[in-house]
């Protein structure tokens, strides 16, 4: 039964209800000896009886105490008044991670940040001989001192249950699943290990904080089903789709660590929250750009230092780097100042990319920074760069050339794109969102183009019989030439077009 507000246990007064899980109702009271807001959890009518129910209920309590870590939640008192069993905890002011999720993926930064804590908070719980065994989003608050964990109410372990009474009896009733599927509870965050029924440790929650940050990344379930078995049969023999291919800007290193996490054999998987811990850590100082690591493989021993060989391999294979992109950028950034009328603020640059690579074009798309380059073996790339995480992500296949980014954020681009001469490329002309997916394509034979400044269309330059054509729209011809066009440009107002017309053709070395 509910308790009706202003309804007193011991010194603490009933104010609203937070929220009901399957081990408890939680509700916002006040400490009226120490005048400050509580969370109280009381164990429900109905489990009263049930001595499984209490011994969770109290071991919670004995759980939560025996930890002190500032991102898990504070245990204040225990209690039992009229027939009802209560655990009084610190009043957390935010919102769930599962709240949170309802609008959509969060930022690497943030999810390095949370990811960061959330492990070092199991860090402590594990050291501490806890296994949490429930973690989700819904036992994750957002505060702005940072993540909390809460909710041991299935910490430590117990003698291995059946797979369907895992389903069944462990799971909570009350938290609802993504709006694409009809499941409920905590199965989607579960390991296999944990769902065939067998002793689980310590990682098996790695494998659910996976799970966690898997969605942190990409704003979906890593595993999804119409029911919650077909969920489970995932779990235990499917791998979710790979991150890159729903956020293609995730940091690979990211990406690599919550692959590592949802390893099916827990041997497999980081083998402590602790590694984890320094993983994410590491990621998010920026340690993917250095040649090496301190981070522990899963099953390595605590210390070894790994080289980074992959990333060596791959710059000994790099010649030579151009800085065009930084001039570019700094270039717009003093033009649109002195057009403005102001004197220009004083510039800070900051390094984005930290490649040996020919870089061939640059431009801002929303908060990322878009550009080709190509290694030695010449053949083009595009890469997307943020600022507030400087690692450079693939976009699109190899092969493949940025010519424009539109006012929209769309990038117009040339596939199987290869040398003319002196950096220009000729390919057929395609477009795509930042995001990836398959690139459109819309004409072959296009060596350059520019968007409108609507973004709504393309003015190209392409080779037909021989001669150089300036087409906008395309199809419809502007200027025909026998020798070479190049550099076509639109005005900010759309209402010219600048171009570089050479009398002979760039490709004829003679």
């Amino acid at each position: 039964m509910a308790l009706a507000n202003g309804t007193r246990l011991g010194p603490y007064e009933i104010v609203d209800p937070l929220g009901a899980g399957g081990m408890g109702e939680v509700y916002r009271a006040r400490d009226t000896r120490l005048d400050r807001s509580v969370a109280i959890k009381i164990l429900p009518s109905h489990f009263a009886h049930d001595a499984t129910r209490r011994q969770r209920f109290e071991r919670e309590a004995k759980v939560i105490s025996s930890l002190n870590h500032p991102n898990i939640c504070t245990l204040h008192d225990i209690g039992h008044q009229d027939g009802v069993d209560f655990i009084v905890m610190e009043y957390l002011e935010g919102e769930s991670l599962a709240d949170r999720l309802e609008k959509g993926p969060l930022q690497a930064v943030q999810v390095l940040q949370y990811g960061t804590q959330i492990a070092s908070a199991l860090d402590k719980a594990h050291r501490n001989g806890v296994t949490h065994r429930d973690l989700k989003p819904g036992n994750i608050i957002l505060t702005k001192s940072g993540a909390k964990l809460l909710d041991f109410g299935l910490a430590k372990a117990e003698p291995a249950q059946s797979l369907a009474q895992t389903l069944t009896d462990a799971t909570p009733r009350s938290i609802p699943m993504t709006k694409l599927g009809a499941i409920i509870g905590t199965v989607p965050y579960m390991s296999p290990e944990q769902l065939d029924g067998k002793e689980v440790d310590a990682r098996s929650d790695i494998f659910s904080l996976g799970a966690v940050l898997y969605e942190m990344v990409t704003g979906i379930r890593a595993f999804q089903g119409n029911s919650e078995f077909s969920v489970a049969s995932d779990i235990l023999h499917k791998d979710p789709p790979p991150i890159s291919t729903l956020q293609p800007l995730t940091p690979p290193a990211l990406e690599r660590t919550i692959r590592v996490c949802l390893a099916k054999d827990p041997d497999e998987r980081w083998q402590s929250a602790s590694d984890l811990w320094n993983e994410l850590r590491w990621i998010s100082e920026g340690g993917s750009q250095s040649g090496s690591m301190t981070a522990r493989q899963p099953g390595s021993q605590p210390g070894v230092r790994i080289a980074a060989t992959s990333r060596r391999a791959s710059r000994a294979k790099t010649a030579w780097i151009v800085a065009g992109v930084f001039a570019i950028i700094a270039s717009a950034m003093i033009v649109i100042a002195f057009r403005s009328g102001r004197s220009p603020k004083p510039l800070a640059f900051h390094q984005l990319n930290f490649r040996r690579e020919a870089i061939f074009q640059a431009a801002f798309a929303g908060d990322s920074i878009v550009y080709s380059a190509a290694t030695s073996d010449n053949t083009p790339q595009v890469f997307a760069v943020r600022s507030d995480y400087p690692e450079p992500q693939p976009i699109g296949p190899r092969g493949m050339t940025l010519l424009a980014v539109s006012s929209k954020g769309e990038l117009a681009v040339l596939l199987d794109a290869h040398y003319v001469w002196y950096r220009l490329f000729t390919g057929t002309l395609a477009r795509m969102t930042l995001s990836g997916g398959a690139p459109r394509e819309i004409q072959e034979g296009v060596r350059q183009a520019d968007w409108s400044p609507d973004g709504s269309q393309l003015a190209i330059i392409r080779e037909v019989g021989g001669k150089d054509r300036l087409e906008y729209p395309i199809g419809h011809v502007l200027r025909e030439v026998s020798g070479s066009l190049s550099d076509v440009r639109f005005s900010p107002k759309g209402d010219r077009i600048a171009y570089f017309e050479h009398p002979r053709k760039l490709d004829d070395r003679g």
